[in-house]
């Protein structure tokens, strides 16, 4: 009878734990952040209750409209990542933890490289506002602008804003820290340049995305990362990944005139009080320092919140 016992009760335990077990479909095709979000998405499971999720990667050619209606349905994807504001929040389940602890709504200017001298006479958000910005049709970041007042320009293709400032129909174009580098670097042969002083900033979360209707993998991936976060372990993923490291040592953010812009379109549930969330130049580590540029004002701050 002990020994009956015994094997429903190692079995009713296996059982659970084969329950526990659940596959996280995600997408990672053409996307240059896949690698650091999903890097965060086991840092969640590995700290969360249930260490058995395993991930899944499907490599297909989906629009991120495509991809977030397959992750609301349940349908061919678990789970996505993207910038976050009101729209997505209200289709989409978020785990409101910035995985790039805000660093995204970070932006510095891709200019002309004949134009630093205009850069260079920007003291105030008016002077700046004086400038013309260059920005996608359907970005989002075109909207936030307009509603703090810039005057912005407007094309269909991403590629013809690199045209457009070359040309002079514009002043700059806005790029988050981590892009304009690499953006330039394949295009050697323009007249262009990542302007030296500068750098807007309005609060852009970018969150995990799950189904409405899978709260059991939300409220599993927020217990991993509040635990990751008080044991210091989210900041040590996010200062250690080399595509950061890589962008605070060559964005110089620190010696930047910084100006803070409102972001009408966030959610209201976006944490904003939690400071530890968010990213502060002033905070970069010392083994991530940057060089100061003598051209440069150290972290002056304009702000209209």
């Amino acid at each position: 009878m002990i020994k009956i016992l015994s094997l429903c009760i190692i079995s009713l335990v296996g059982i659970q734990a084969f329950a526990a077990e659940q596959t996280i479909r995600v997408n990672d095709f053409s996307d240059p952040n896949a690698a650091y979000a999903i890097k965060m998405l086991k840092l969640a499971i590995d700290h969360s209750d249930n260490p058995n999720y395993k991930i899944e990667v499907v490599k297909e050619d989906f629009t991120q409209a495509r991809v977030n209606e397959e992750v609301r349905t349940g349908g061919l994807l678990d789970l996505c990542w993207a910038s976050s504001d009101a729209e997505i929040e209200s289709q989409l389940r978020p785990i409101r933890i910035p995985l790039f602890k805000g660093l995204l709504g970070y932006r510095i200017f891709i200019i002309n490289k004949n134009n630093q001298a205009k850069f260079d006479q920007v003291k105030t958000l008016d002077d700046l506002k004086k400038l013309t910005i260059g920005q996608g049709r359907t970005w989002a970041d075109g909207r936030i602008l307009e509603a703090n007042g810039f005057n912005v320009i407007k094309t269909n293709k991403y590629g013809s804003l690199f045209y457009m400032v070359e040309g002079g129909r514009f002043d700059g174009f806005r790029r988050g820290v981590h892009e304009p580098f690499g953006e330039l670097e394949a295009r050697p042969t323009m007249d262009l340049t990542v302007e030296k002083n500068l750098m807007v900033y309005y609060q852009m979360p970018f969150y995990l995305f799950v189904s409405p209707s899978n709260q059991t993998l939300a409220k599993d991936l927020e217990t991993g990362f509040e635990r990751a976060i008080a044991k210091g372990e989210f900041d040590k993923v996010f200062y250690g990944d080399k595509s950061i490291q890589d962008v605070l040592q060559k964005a110089n953010m620190k010696n930047r005139r910084l100006f803070k812009l409102e972001n009408p379109l966030l959610s209201k549930e976006t944490p904003i009080e939690r400071k530890e969330l968010w990213f502060d130049p002033q905070s970069i580590p010392d083994n991530t320092s940057q060089t100061s540029n003598n051209n440069t004002t150290t972290n002056q701050i304009t702000s209209i919140e």
